[in-house]
């Protein structure tokens, strides 16, 4: 829950920003893993499931 407050309380741009950020590390991430497997492929699921959270809080605020 402790992320969900934080997404909260981030201004637009930091929003926009951090879900540009973690879409190509959620990219590298799938494609380091087809190559080669992860010491936590755990991490492929909660990169994505912040995505997730980040765009529905930019929805929630209607940011184009």
């Amino acid at each position: 829950m402790k992320s969900k407050n934080i997404i909260s309380e981030m201004t637009d741009q930091e929003l926009l920003k951090k879900l540009k950020d973690d879409k190509m590390s959620f990219n590298k991430l799938k494609l380091y893993h087809k190559a080669s497997s992860l010491d936590s492929p755990i991490e492929i699921r909660y990169k994505r499931r912040e995505i997730a959270r980040l765009l529905t809080e930019i929805n929630k605020r209607n940011i184009s």
